[in-house]
């Protein structure tokens, strides 16, 4: 008997703020990330967009928060500008969008409740920063054992070297990498 899967798409942290960084948009992360989303639609697997951001005055954080000067300068801020999802991906009216209040797309959100709304067991995870929310999300996910996909071209960090060990030397130990392009491919 075989087991049947349901996968998710996490696209994580696609949002003004981070993927809108000069970092990101020359590398073509946000296309291949569009291309993902459009291959888990036409799969029908839903896609989950996870974004960081606190609420007013940042009650969350304490004072040694390790993002506290960035949420200093408001661009965490629920309500700007930089935490709403670029553009380039095109997020479907509908879709849902977890806010996280730290690194892990766990961490201070209701991933987990949604995840169960879809009978998930299966993540596919795309994101900028691969150092950042990727790795984070790994490692949480693997301990909750979800069967885990990274897509390796549909994430990105700033320093390419640490994309590199983390998606070919890090990641593989408890995921399967694949690019956007091989995962589309499978049935």
């Amino acid at each position: 008997m075989t087991a049947t899967h349901r996968p998710v798409l996490l696209a994580m942290d696609f949002q003004n703020g981070i993927a809108g960084d000069e970092a990101f948009t020359q590398t073509g992360v946000l296309e291949r990330a569009r291309d993902a989303v459009a291959a888990a639609r036409e799969k029908g697997i839903p896609v989950v967009w996870v974004r960081v951001a606190l609420r007013n005055g940042h009650p969350e954080l304490p004072e040694t928060a390790s993002f506290k000067q960035i949420a200093a300068h408001g661009d965490l801020d629920e309500a700007h500008a930089s935490t709403s999802i670029h553009d380039t991906l095109g997020r479907h009216e509908g879709e849902p969008i977890v806010t996280k209040r730290r690194i892990s797309a766990f961490a201070g959100s209701d991933l987990a409740v949604m995840l169960r709304g879809y009978g998930a067991d299966t993540l596919i995870l795309a994101g900028v920063v691969t150092s950042g929310v990727v790795l984070s999300t790994v490692r949480q996910a693997a301990d909750l054992d979800y069967r885990l996909t990274v897509l390796s071209d549909a994430c990105a960090d700033r320093d390419e070297e640490v994309h590199r060990v983390l998606t070919q030397k890090v990641f593989p130990k408890q995921a399967t990498v694949l690019t956007v392009a091989e995962w589309s491919a499978q049935a």
